[in-house]
């Protein structure tokens, strides 16, 4: 390949400048998502949360079935073309992912639609969640659009319509969602009429809130294709064009297992509503009785409220490092494809430490003040915040390997290896089923978060050695403890400044506010002083 043909593209973001897009984007995004989240559970309960989680939990695997893999399909293809200056082949590529999976998209929200009832009979035990799936169905089709059009962008390297989408999102999801939940829970006649095996206010809410996230996907999917009017691909390059059916054969051969694999990376969230509700249905009596949760409602309480605070909180951080995966791949890619050696070891380092600088002090800080967090994040439900409190400390560990797993996952991609993720997360998905069978009688909802982290512990280990092998890329070890240290220092300066806020009688928002301050510091100190080391050795070598 010649030099003229590798320079024929764009000019393109690099990986940290995309990386920080998309990390700022889904922060946002996070942040707005937790503004519709919070309040919403706060609205719902414990019970009405296992409706709204009932619905989401067979919504993510059908959704990443058909969406998950195509915009990682897509970005590696639309690189790989951006990269020889193919861009007719870019722009059939992406007319043609929005053809296929528009359909794949369709079919998958017919199938929602018509599981919503035996899907809630079956799982759930009465029908009160059938009105939340139905109404999330649609929502496929949307994802599978957005889904096309972020991977178009990615694979030109521009970052800002994915991150604008996200934000665009994030908006319609808390404000429409807040809305039709409060608004159908003083008016819960409109969902019955609708959804006439729907009886409970519980459930008639549940149904409204998670209409805002269809919207929400709709929305993104409308920005992204007005994007498309101003965002024009290049018509000057190369004329060879792959034909369509071969591109579809590729896109497909390419998602299938990375949307196999998100699926995969999903069933832990139907493992926890099958086997909790289960467990906990056949040893309910074993549990302490809580307040205005009849012996029946208890399994939905238990899950719900596990669901709808504990694995909410847990997935803020590593939503946010899953962007780095997006913006390393179509760096890595491009070096994996030049021959680039140096330029993979360095984009696939930044990837993994950039991920541990984020997911460290988060884990040590949420672990540590979890019971302050959660009671000033959820006043109303107090039972479910005290019940999540232990399970969100179990939870830490394996959210820092869940967190550097993302970036690994698209690396692995990256090097042409897109089935890798599928089996390790089979593995991992079987790990997690034996522990909350073995857990969970013994431990309750502990129990399931204590086998969620040995799930991702045992991903991390295996996507780390599967990366390893087949790229061949070795990275050095001593920066990554230098940051398990600097969150260990964190976690101590937190402590400290705590315990003395304590002693001046501050109130638990102070004592956060402090804690967070003091170690943020103590930590953002070290890490700088360990970024410019590296800076420093990149200089040399």
């Amino acid at each position: 390949m010649s030099d003229k043909r590798r320079r024929s593209g764009l000019k393109k973001q690099t990986f940290i400048k995309g990386s920080i897009i998309l990390m700022v984007s889904a922060a946002a995004s996070k942040l707005l998502g937790a503004v519709f989240k919070i309040p919403l559970t706060n609205i719902l309960g414990g019970v009405g949360m296992s409706y709204f989680s009932c619905a989401y939990s067979l919504f993510m695997p059908v959704y990443s079935l058909t969406a998950t893999g195509l915009s990682s399909a897509v970005a590696r293809m639309t690189a790989q073309s951006a990269a020889l200056g193919m861009y007719g082949n870019i722009r059939r590529i992406r007319r043609t992912a929005l053809l296929l999976f528009s359909g794949a998209g369709l079919a998958g929200s017919l199938l929602i639609y018509l599981l919503a009832k035996p899907f809630s009979y079956y799982v759930m035990g009465s029908c009160e969640a059938s009105a939340a799936v139905a109404m999330i169905a649609p929502a496929v089709l949307f994802g599978c659009i957005t889904a096309a059009e972020r991977g178009y962008y990615e694979g030109m390297s521009n970052m800002y319509p994915t991150a604008f989408s996200q934000a665009a999102e994030g908006v319609v999801k808390a404000f429409a969602g807040l809305f039709l939940c409060a608004y159908v829970t003083a008016s819960p006649h409109i969902v019955f009429r609708i959804f006439p095996c729907v009886t409970e206010v519980r459930g008639a809410a549940a149904a409204a809130g998670i209409t805002g996230v269809t919207l929400s996907m709709a929305g993104a999917a409308l920005f992204l294709l007005v994007t498309g009017v101003f965002f024009r691909c290049p018509s000057h390059g190369e004329k060879h064009l792959m034909s369509r059916r071969s591109i579809a054969k590729e896109l497909t051969t390419t998602a299938l297992p990375v949307g196999a694999g998100a699926v995969a990376t999903n069933l832990t969230s139907l493992i926890d509503m099958w086997t909790v509700i289960w467990c906990i249905s056949r040893s309910a009596g074993s549990f302490v009785s809580i307040s205005g949760v009849s012996r029946s409602e208890l399994p939905g309480f238990v899950y719900g409220s596990f669901a709808g605070i504990a694995l909410t909180v847990f997935n803020l951080v590593p939503s946010v490092t899953n962007m780095l995966g997006k913006g390393a791949l179509t760096c890595i890619t491009a070096a994996y494809e030049n021959g680039d050696r140096r330029e993979l070891e360095r984009s696939s380092s930044q990837a993994l430490l950039t991920s541990a600088v984020i997911a460290v002090p988060a884990a040590v800080g949420l672990g540590l003040f979890a019971p302050e967090l959660l009671a000033m994040l959820y006043p109303r439900q107090s039972d479910e915040a005290e019940l999540c409190t232990g399970a969100l400390r179990w939870l830490m560990t394996g959210m820092v390997c869940l967190c550097a797993s993302y970036p690994l996952f698209s690396m692995l991609q990256a090097v042409g290896r897109p089935s890798v993720p599928l089996k390790i997360m089979l593995a991992g998905s079987a790990v997690k089923l034996c522990g909350n069978l073995l857990l969970i009688p013994f431990m309750g909802i502990n129990g399931a978060a204590l086998s969620t982290s040995l799930c991702y512990v045992l991903i991390f280990a295996a996507a780390a050695a599967a990366y390893r092998r087949v790229s061949g890329v070795r990275i050095d070890a001593a920066p990554f403890a230098k940051v398990i240290y600097a969150g260990a220092m964190c976690g101590g300066a937190a402590i400290l400044a705590s315990s003395a806020a304590y002693r001046q009688g501050a109130s638990s928002a102070a004592v956060l506010f402090i804690s967070a301050a003091a170690g943020g510091t103590v930590y953002v100190l070290l890490v700088w002083r360990l970024l410019k080391k590296l800076r420093r050795k990149a200089d040399r070598s």
